[in-house]
């Protein structure tokens, strides 16, 4: 008897290894997400087109393949911002901000590759970290009203959204050494302020992706292995116990959304500065009111990618993947929106991930656990445990 126990014992500690903090589950629990994304996105097309639903969706599943240096080119300015959202989520706060951060991010790198005169080796790092600081700036503003003020991030961070972009469309619209007024946008930037190219024929993608995806490396190593990613999680979970503890929490707060902002603000960066597949041009701003999606779609980003820096590094890639093969579904004739849809089908379901996690978790120890009396107990006792 005590042998059959140890079996279930041993069973329940690798199914609670493999489940360990809810990584296994969450990606098993995206993965559904994304599987009933698809197959609902599949229905609306044979709805809308019945005729030419297999061929657009094998456009939407297999077309981001022939185009993979723009997945990674398109992946970069959301992975960015969904680092960002990830992060402030991470200590509690939601930052809805992105959009005003990654723009502010971008007129500042914009103004460092029309206005200073650096040497051509360091232009473009010193735009990117002009780009940092923007979004920095635009980040830790909504941290002090939440810090001092008590006022809700959400409330600030989305105002500042808008502020941010008329503020940008307006300094760069009274700058004319920026803008070019006939063609209502940007002059084109410099070739040696432009960010290094991959060498990807056809394609924008540059060492921008390389750097995001380190960053997210860096950010996961920050949050699970200092101190400081200790106090931020432990602020985030309960911000009067961990004050406290000594922690404090006011300053944590300020760092916190002053970094995420600093996140989207580089992804501003990365954006502008990429290196255009025409010779002789570049990325361009239109200063024409309108707020950059790319911060929003990194709040689905950081939803599917459960908030850890590691899974908005593979959902930011993925989604970039289908955007880039929905946009071909205009040629079996679908309206581009189309992706749209199944986009928000999958962020939908994923914000279930904690029930589709105990759900997951349930059927693997039922299924997979030893004896029937003893394997539900340890089913119903892991269930409870992920709860």
């Amino acid at each position: 008897m005590e042998g059959k126990n140890n079996i279930y014992n041993d069973n329940k500690f690798n199914i609670r290894n493999m489940m360990n903090k809810g990584i296994l589950s969450s990606f098993f629990s995206a993965l559904v997400a994304v599987f009933l994304g698809l197959i609902i996105g599949f229905f609306v097309m044979l709805i809308a087109l019945p005729a030419n639903a297999l061929i657009g969706f094998r456009h939407i599943i297999v077309g981001g393949l022939n185009r993979i240096g723009d997945v990674f080119y398109y992946a970069t300015p959301i992975l960015m911002t969904g680092l960002s959202v990830g992060f402030a989520n991470k200590m509690g706060l939601f930052n809805i901000g992105a959009s005003g951060q990654y723009t502010m991010g971008m007129y500042f790198a914009l103004y460092v590759a029309f206005m200073w005169d650096l040497p051509d080796s360091i232009h473009w790092i010193v735009a990117c970290l002009a780009g940092f600081v923007g979004g920095m700036i635009w980040g830790a503003i909504p941290g002090i009203f939440k810090a001092f003020l008590n006022v809700n991030e959400v409330i600030t961070s989305i105002m500042f959204n808008y502020i941010g972009m008329y503020l940008v469309d307006m300094l760069i619209q009274g700058n004319s050494a920026m803008y070019v007024s006939d063609k209502t946008r940007t002059q084109y930037i410099p070739a040696e302020v432009q960010m290094p190219s991959l060498g990807i024929p056809n394609s924008n993608v540059n060492l921008g992706i390389i750097l995001a995806i380190l960053i997210g490396i860096l950010l996961y190593i920050v949050l699970q292995k200092t101190i400081f990613g200790y106090e931020l999680k432990a602020t985030g979970f309960n911000r009067f116990a961990s004050e406290y503890a000594g922690m404090k929490g006011k300053r944590n707060i300020i760092i916190t959304m002053a970094i995420a902002g600093g996140l989207s603000g580089l992804g501003g960066a990365f954006g502008i500065l990429a290196p255009s597949g025409i010779a002789g041009s570049s990325m361009t701003y239109e200063p024409i009111n309108i707020i950059a999606p790319a911060g929003f779609n990194g709040i689905a980003v950081a939803l599917l990618g459960n908030s850890h820096p590691i899974g908005i590094i593979f959902s930011a890639i993925f989604i970039s993947y289908i955007q880039r093969g929905g946009t071909l579904a205009s040629l079996a004739g679908y309206k581009p929106e189309i992706i749209d849809i199944v986009i928000a089908v999958i962020i939908y379901f994923s914000a279930f991930a904690n029930i589709m996690n105990t759900a997951i978790l349930g059927f693997i120890v039922r299924h997979f656990g030893k004896g029937r009396k003893s394997g539900n107990t340890l089913a119903n006792d892991d269930i409870k445990e992920a709860e």
